[in-house]
């Protein structure tokens, strides 16, 4: 689930071939901050279609270590595929790689009493879920309302829109969409149940709710957020991830973590404040590192990326 793996057009608006199509978003920070050596081992919390993985393999050497998790089984089959392909490039330099389909929030069950040298997350969604119209996390084609990461499992968005009661949905637009006219959007949808696909959902909410002269995005932007964050509990998943980091991490290992909107950046922020006040990390990063004009031009939605990143300090919670 990489929030910031481009979706790359030719000039004449063709698409690029699978494997140079999706872009990683602050590659080169998050190589640098992760301080990768050979013989390594590092945690790829959010694998994605292992755009970020591919590069940490190629600075691990054969001695070293990669483990991933993802919680998508599309994804995870794709990112299969790429770093095969990835095998057949580095032959005997290609590091261990262990992938783990299942939530990244269990990565401190799963891995319980390992230590690595650094864990790397990429909050969000992905280009590819948002550029396939049949997984239903955009408003921007026609396609059912589903919105779960991992399709095997879990509550679709259709069945929040019609089954959840206007108050509580008003209330989780707002609080996970930060949207202020959730009361309205939720009694338009409410009153036109059933909805059934992302087009329909789209025009009840900007019926609803038309964009404001300041805004530049879609009216229906923070509704769609916000259901997508509950459907999938990102936020609690994200805490989970960063109570289980300190316990992972060796003395002098690394924490990076890339956000793309508030809610969770100010987890990520929070967790390494509060981190650094128990004397558990130094953070590295005294504001968020964002992309340089180069990436947004190439990669418009690099433009809300921030990474923060935190070393593990020896003597606490080892």
């Amino acid at each position: 689930m990489k929030s910031g793996e481009s979706r790359e057009k030719t000039p004449q608006g063709e698409h690029r071939p699978e494997a140079t199509r999706h872009v990683p978003v602050l590659l080169q920070p998050a190589i640098r901050y992760l301080n990768i050596r050979r013989g390594g081992v590092i945690i790829d919390a959010t694998l994605g279609y292992a755009g970020h993985a591919s590069e940490i393999a190629r600075r691990l050497g054969p001695e070293g270590k990669l483990i991933a998790f993802d919680r998508d089984p599309e994804a995870m089959a794709l990112a299969r595929q790429r770093l095969e392909a990835l095998r057949d490039e580095l032959g005997a330099e290609m590091p261990q790689v262990v992938l783990h389909h299942v939530e990244f929030s269990k990565a401190g069950e799963v891995l319980a009493g390992l230590k690595v040298d650094g864990l790397l997350a990429d909050f969000g969604v992905s280009s590819m879920q948002f550029d396939q119209p049949h997984r239903g996390f955009s408003f921007q084609a026609e396609g059912p309302l589903d919105m779960r990461m991992n399709t095997r499992a879990g509550t679709t968005a259709e069945q929040v829109v019609n089954q959840m009661d206007e108050n509580e949905l008003a209330n989780l637009i707002y609080e996970f969409g930060e949207e202020r006219r959730s009361r309205r959007i939720a009694r338009a949808i409410v009153r036109a149940r059933p909805v059934t696909t992302t087009a329909q959902l789209a025009r009840i909410v900007a019926a609803a709710a038309p964009a404001m002269k300041s805004e530049r995005i879609h009216p229906a932007t923070r509704t769609f957020q916000a259901l997508r964050i509950y459907v999938n509990a990102e936020l609690s998943e994200i805490d989970s991830l960063l109570a289980a980091a300190p316990a992972l991490l060796k003395p002098g290992g690394r924490l990076v973590a890339i956000s793309f909107h508030s809610l969770e950046d100010r987890r990520v922020k929070d967790a390494l404040r509060e981190g650094a006040r128990q004397g558990i990390y130094e953070v590295l990063t005294k504001k968020p590192i964002t992309a340089e004009t180069e990436e947004t031009d190439r990669n418009p939605r690099a433009r809300s990326a921030k990474l923060r990143a935190a070393e593990r300090k020896a003597g606490n919670r080892e």
